[in-house]
């Protein structure tokens, strides 16, 4: 894999220990959330100037493919004929195994231990039960509203996408803030696009567990060093293959159980590309709001970026 230097897990626990804020806040299981003030509210609002809403999420994809081994389910459970003849009333069923490839979603505190701990330090088996998460869970995060940073790399290298297996390091990031005029910084929602979907549109579906561009580890420390809230991407942010032996997402280790960064997967930013293209502008006010799922280790969710 061309330019992606392997990591050895010696000097990737060196990263984790590094990027590591546990002990930082209280209630830890909203992590870095903690960071985002009414300040950096009011900050995200000013960025607002057209108004234009932008959804970044995913349509139900109910239909199995190389990228979707666990498709969602959706059917009718009501068609106008159980209930009392007028109004009549028609009623859908829909569920997921969201952790996946093919559905937009938030990865809470509680869905990626390193070593056995969670972020903070809890100790996972004792954390993560059959009833759900006791630290962690999604409902603890509630509502995000910040700054976002589209760190558009097909834009900035001038192709359509960034081809699997295609590694983003952290001279990538600072060139690309460079160019699209852009900063991350402290509180803000990083979305790294690589043009996933417009490769899927053109060439069609493959096997993103196997190969996809994403983050290298080496990226990770300058992201901890701006103190961002949230990481996000039209993939799930990891490099694959992992340049990391051992480790198989070594940057949802880092971000979610190491900085207290939850993590949106599967977000579809071409619209936005597109968008912030036609303004000139990559920054943004993001609103995510996940589902309040007591004990779950995640959500689907619909964010929209408002330019």
């Amino acid at each position: 894999m061309s330019g992606s230097p392997a990591v050895s897990r010696q000097e990737f626990d060196a990263i984790f220990a590094a990027v590591r804020t546990w002990g930082s806040w209280s209630p830890a299981d909203r992590g870095a959330w903690n960071r985002v003030t009414p300040e950096h509210v009011r900050r995200a609002t000013a960025l607002v100037r057209s108004g234009t809403a932008v959804p970044l999420g995913l349509p139900w994809d109910t239909r199995a493919g190389p990228d979707n081994d666990r498709p969602a389910l959706h059917h009718m459970t009501d068609l106008g004929d159980v209930e009392p003849a007028e109004p009549a009333t028609y009623k859908d069923f829909i569920a997921a195994d969201f952790h996946g490839k093919a559905v937009s979603h938030l990865d809470a505190l509680a869905h990626v231990a390193y070593r056995g701990r969670l972020y903070d330090g809890r100790t996972a088996r004792e954390a993560v039960g059959a009833s759900g998460a006791r630290f962690g869970s999604v409902a603890a995060l509630g509502p995000l509203v910040t700054k976002g940073v589209l760190l558009d790399l097909p834009a900035v290298l001038g192709v359509g996408w960034l081809e699997p297996g295609h590694p983003v390091h952290a001279r990538d990031v600072a060139a690309a803030e460079r160019a699209l005029g852009v900063t991350v910084d402290d509180g803000c929602a990083v979305l790294l696009r690589s043009g996933r979907f417009r490769r899927r549109r053109e060439l069609g579906p493959w096997d993103l567990g196997a190969a996809s561009a994403g983050l290298h580890v080496d990226a990770v420390p300058l992201l901890a060093e701006r103190a961002i809230a949230l990481l996000g991407g039209d993939g799930d942010s990891d490099l694959r293959p992992s340049p990391v032996e051992g480790v198989h997402s070594p940057v949802h280790a880092l971000a979610v159980a190491a900085m207290g960064v939850p993590l949106l997967d599967n977000l579809d930013l071409e619209a936005l590309s597109a968008a912030c293209a036609g303004t000139g502008r990559y920054e943004f006010m993001i609103v995510v709001s996940p589902l309040n799922v007591p004990g779950g280790t995640g959500s689907p969710v619909n964010p929209v970026a408002i330019l």
